[in-house]
């Protein structure tokens, strides 16, 4: 049997993982609902980014918090 998954990020970085431990960690649980408050021109790069990525605006804004919190544990 595997090792157990943390209850949070922060005992997760404690345990000294590897990248690949911490994208598991992000990516598993359930979908929320979160409202974040942007300059509209934020958004619209973020979404014409997305568009020139072929991902959805969601999928990219998941993608760039995975991407700079699996960076932290390295």
């Amino acid at each position: 049997m595997g090792a157990q998954m943390p209850d949070s990020y922060k005992e997760l970085i404690k345990s000294n993982p590897d990248e690949t431990e911490i994208r598991s960690f992000l990516v598993d649980g359930d979908q929320v609902s979160v409202t974040l408050r942007i300059p509209d021109t934020l958004r619209d790069a973020a979404k014409e980014e997305a568009a020139l990525r072929g991902m959805s605006f969601s999928a990219f804004v998941r993608t760039c918090m995975i991407e700079e919190l699996a960076k932290k544990g390295a």
